[in-house]
């Protein structure tokens, strides 16, 4: 453990935030997967002619309108992964989401079966709301030896961190920490509508580094597994075939093996 905090070789990143602008590329993401009209995309091309979208000119009317025609038709698509429902809708404000909270948690020490069980898991997020009661139960943190009433409840994702981000743009550390000879793995699932393998390639371009491998298959049990390039810059950018915004939550064994791999500094 020393040598690896002492000596890091390189770093590894999934779906990453770097740049402020990654909203820009949502549009033809969903054009590409088929979630908007041709005419819609074209149209937003020639209105917006690469204006932010988040600070579009109060005057530009038609590029404004195209953004919103775009957020309405994609709105209940799901950004952590396109192909899933979007089910936050039915989360525990609701009674009906309550009620099927409560069929859940009554269901909970059945966690290991793989019948019954998994038949009521509507949602993705069934299963985080699990968690939450998994890690708060007694007898779990009594297995896991947390002393009693050193801690207090645990969540899934927490908002209570107090912070500042002063930090928008992060492709300097990049730079940083290949000029220092870092070896980096960027990869991205490619169905995340959040942050997309696009806003993902395109930030990685920008660091102007010249490409040493070219895009091509890397493959898991002779299946095609996702696609890859290596850059001059010892960084690997990977997608992960219909993954999400966490990739290895919804293709472990293939993100296990990209891993091994990379670690082992083999081509993916």
């Amino acid at each position: 453990m020393y040598w690896i905090i002492e000596k890091p070789q390189g770093y590894v990143l999934g779906n990453p935030y770097v740049v402020p602008d990654y909203d820009n590329y949502k549009i033809p993401f969903a054009h590409g997967m088929g979630l908007i009209s041709d005419e819609l995309f074209e149209s937003w091309k020639k209105n917006c002619k690469g204006e932010s979208y988040a600070n579009i000119k109060p005057e530009n009317i038609k590029c404004y309108n195209d953004v919103q025609a775009f957020k309405q038709v994609t709105g209940k698509i799901n950004e952590a992964h396109i192909l899933e429902p979007l089910c936050s809708g039915r989360s525990l404000r609701s009674q009906k989401g309550f009620a099927h909270k409560s069929i859940l948690l009554e269901k909970s020490n059945d966690l290991i079966s793989t019948g019954p069980f998994l038949s009521i898991m509507k949602c993705r997020s069934d299963a985080y709301v699990l968690s939450e009661n998994w890690a708060n139960d007694e007898s779990v943190r009594e297995a896991l030896n947390v002393k009693k009433g050193s801690i207090g409840e645990w969540k899934r994702c927490s908002s209570d961190l107090d912070y500042i981000a002063t930090t928008v743009d992060i492709t300097p550390y990049h730079l940083n920490l290949s000029a220092r000879g870092f070896r980096s793995l960027i990869y991205s699932g490619d169905h995340d509508f959040h942050l997309t393998y696009i806003s993902t390639q395109a930030w990685i371009r920008s660091l102007n580094y010249s490409i040493i491998d070219e895009w091509r298959p890397w493959m898991v049990e002779d299946q095609v597994a996702g696609f890859a390039r290596t850059y001059s810059n010892k960084m690997t950018f990977a997608t992960v075939k219909g993954a999400g915004h966490t990739a290895p939550e919804y293709k472990p064994k293939e993100c296990q093996t990209m891993m091994l791999r990379w670690i082992s500094n083999k081509p993916l």
